[in-house]
């Protein structure tokens, strides 16, 4: 029951990193090109990471262990790509509930072939959270999704749910160095388009304060996840990582006073019941 509670307080804490850097990100991207807040996010992510590995591991890895961080990063940097692809040019209510949801699933269905079902009170929370996502991440109407949308929402979806199973393959001893091995291959991937596209409008001196702290609080988001992978099962770790949404929502509400629609209430609620259930 207690290693239950301290792994859901894990996975919480990876939702609650993820959520706070999205919502800095998304912040940051109202007056910076969403290209250069990713760059520049991701350069204090791994200044973070680095620091962290020097402190906490012992030595490096094995040579495996940083190829498995550098091809999670790679994969996870395409799924970012065609995420903010997907919200400029569709529909956030259709894009980015898609890739949640998936983002999930596969960690879910991947945790379950490898360990079994989980106890009946987790899999009801599983199964409640996985709606509650979609609820708290559509906001308000949003029609019938275009084939392009669909497209980028799925495809970032399944990049992020192959990056969370990556990253729970990491061995229990190496856990920092493999991560900012990926959040490496990452930077360079977007290093290489911000060079080739030349975004604008550039960052400002006061913006980079909002910008570092949202590589910073991914960065710690990725941390908690991996720590979450090794403390309970993996669809446990991935559903509670995936209520990142909620955090996001619930930030705008509260700070710049956005307002939420009945049903992102409704997600809420579902997703607060899913936590008390899975904690079980």
């Amino acid at each position: 029951m207690i290693i239950s509670f301290l792994s859901s307080i894990v996975g919480l804490a990876a939702a609650l990193s993820w959520g706070g850097s999205d919502f800095a990100g998304g912040l940051s991207s109202k007056r910076t090109s969403v290209w250069w807040v990713v760059l520049l996010s991701q350069t204090a992510g791994i200044l973070f990471l680095t620091v962290i590995a020097f402190v906490l591991d012992k030595g490096l890895p094995a040579p495996r262990e940083l190829m498995l961080g550098a091809l999670a990063g790679f994969i996870g940097e395409f799924g970012l790509i065609m995420l903010y692809q997907g919200l400029a040019t569709g529909r956030m209510g259709v894009v980015a509930p898609l890739s949640a949801i998936l983002s999930a699933l596969l960690p879910v269905c991947v945790g379950m072939l490898n360990a079994g079902l989980p106890v009946a009170t987790q899999l009801a929370g599983i199964g409640l959270a996985l709606p509650a996502v979609w609820l708290v991440s559509s906001g308000s109407e949003h029609g019938r999704a275009k084939k392009r949308e669909l497209l980028l929402g799925l495809g970032a979806g399944l990049a992020f749910g192959v990056y969370f199973i990556l990253i729970a393959q990491f061995s229990h001893r190496a856990v920092y160095w493999p991560l900012t091995a990926a959040r490496l291959s990452s930077l360079l991937v977007m290093s290489f388009l911000v060079i080739l596209l030349r975004p604008s409008p550039r960052p400002t001196t006061q913006g980079l304060p909002l910008i570092a702290a949202a590589g910073i609080l991914d960065s710690t988001g990725n941390i908690f996840f991996a720590l979450a992978t090794r403390t309970s099962r993996l669809d446990v770790a991935a559903i509670l990582s995936s209520l990142y949404p909620a955090v996001t929502i619930l930030l705008a509400y509260f700070i710049l006073k956005e307002r939420l629609v009945f049903q992102q209430w409704v997600g809420v609620g579902m997703a607060l019941t899913a936590i008390f259930l899975i904690s079980m």
